[in-house]
């Protein structure tokens, strides 16, 4: 049994941050209904290539993007505009213990589908409801995109090659980790609730934006600014705190070196042979090599070259100096760490027997994750779910 095997979700939300976070919920052990329009489904259906192929190396109407972010859920079809659907939705949220959706403010409460209607007819239901600004403040009716909100919540701003250097300019992140930190967020959220609800025996609803998300987890960045006065840059892959903490070019590519404290900084410059970095006082400690940044680097990126880069690796973990390999996907799923953790799964979708998908991280001893359900096909449990109301 799962760990959430007693609660029941009803998931209204699309895209990204609100399968994100059903998609955990039902990882560990939880219910979890999906509601899809009918014919068209979750948009990112239809968000490709690449579409899963079926035995016979044809293209179905499957998506990775959908796949990635929907095992362990039932498809329904309902039309949410008719006064029907919304009563048969009304019906679905009596029966669950958690309500997830993620339309625009005041959206919800078009359909009588919002806390303030379900929640008296349900009064232990946890309604958690991700929208990009929030229930209230001058933002809030304004539409919220992951990429969007990177850029107004500063993430770009410390993402890039700083300015003077080759290609500099504010980036994304290479996924939406907005979204993807805003699914995790929610599922801390509505666990929280769950467990108060065990104390009080009421739900209560649970308000997440993507804007509050991206200014939380600017973390030490945001901190430096609070605390220091200081407004962080770009500064590529170096560290603002740390130093040396970045990437160095061997003599044939790339390579990831993370010192982080004085003894370690000392063995890296041993085996780079310059060990007499290690008591100049203006590199002896983190806080003077923060300083000295710009000395420092073309020191040590000097006899980098000098080496290539699995030599440097084996070097460096040969005297416990953090260093490692900058990964395609590809050599990400090939790492023999990743398999022993078994981070690639296999799930029999009913186009493919062997659906490969990304495992979850999160590791229990005694109520481990299940993958008892691929990613649906759409509508494929609608008349199960709604046989049982």
């Amino acid at each position: 049994m799962g760990a959430l095997s007693h609660i029941k979700v009803l998931d209204l939300s699309r895209v990204l941050a609100g399968p994100w976070a059903s998609q955990i919920l039902a990882d560990l052990g939880a219910e979890v209904i999906k509601i899809e329009r009918p014919g068209v489904g979750d948009d990112t259906r239809g968000w490709g290539p690449p579409f899963l192929k079926d035995q016979d190396g044809n293209d179905t109407k499957e998506s990775a993007y959908f796949l990635c972010t929907n095992r362990g859920k039932q498809s329904v079809c309902i039309d949410m505009k008719s006064e029907q659907g919304q009563e048969t939705i009304r019906q679905l949220a009596d029966q669950c213990d958690v309500v997830l959706e993620n339309f625009k403010v005041g959206g919800a409460a078009k359909f009588g589908i919002d806390y303030e209607s379900l929640a008296p007819r349900n009064p232990g239901l946890v309604y958690c409801s991700i929208t990009g600004f929030g229930q209230n403040g001058p933002y809030k009716d304004r539409p919220g995109y992951d990429f969007l909100v990177q850029a107004m919540g500063g993430l770009m701003s410390v993402t890039g090659q700083p300015d003077g250097a080759e290609g500099a300019g504010p980036q994304k992140v290479g996924v939406a980790l907005t979204d993807i930190m805003t699914g995790l967020y929610a599922t801390i959220g509505i666990l929280a609730a769950l467990t108060e609800r065990d104390r009080s025996g009421q739900g209560q609803f649970v308000d997440l934006a993507l804007l509050d998300v991206t200014a939380a987890t600017l973390a030490n960045q945001a901190s430096n600014y609070l605390v220091g006065g200081m407004v962080p840059t770009r500064l590529g892959n170096a560290h603002p705190n740390i130093v040396p903490y970045q990437s160095f070019v061997a003599s044939d590519g790339h390579l990831i070196v993370a010192v982080g404290n004085d003894a370690q900084f000392r063995r890296f410059v041993e085996v780079l042979g310059c060990p007499e970095l290690a008591d100049d006082e203006r590199y002896a400690t983190n806080q003077a090599r923060v300083m000295n940044r710009e000395r420092l680097v073309p020191l040590l990126q000097r006899p980098m070259l000098e080496r290539g880069k699995d030599e440097w690796l084996a070097i460096l973990e040969g005297v416990k100096v953090p260093a490692g390999p900058i990964n395609s996907v590809a050599e990400v799923f090939a790492e023999p760490q990743i398999q022993a953790r078994e981070m690639q799964i296999e799930l029999a979708h009913p186009h493919n027997p062997a659906l490969q998908l990304v495992g979850n991280p999160i590791k229990l001893s005694r109520t481990p994750v299940e993958y008892k359900k691929p990613p649906p096909t759409l509508g494929q449990h609608t008349e199960e779910v709604l046989g049982g109301l």
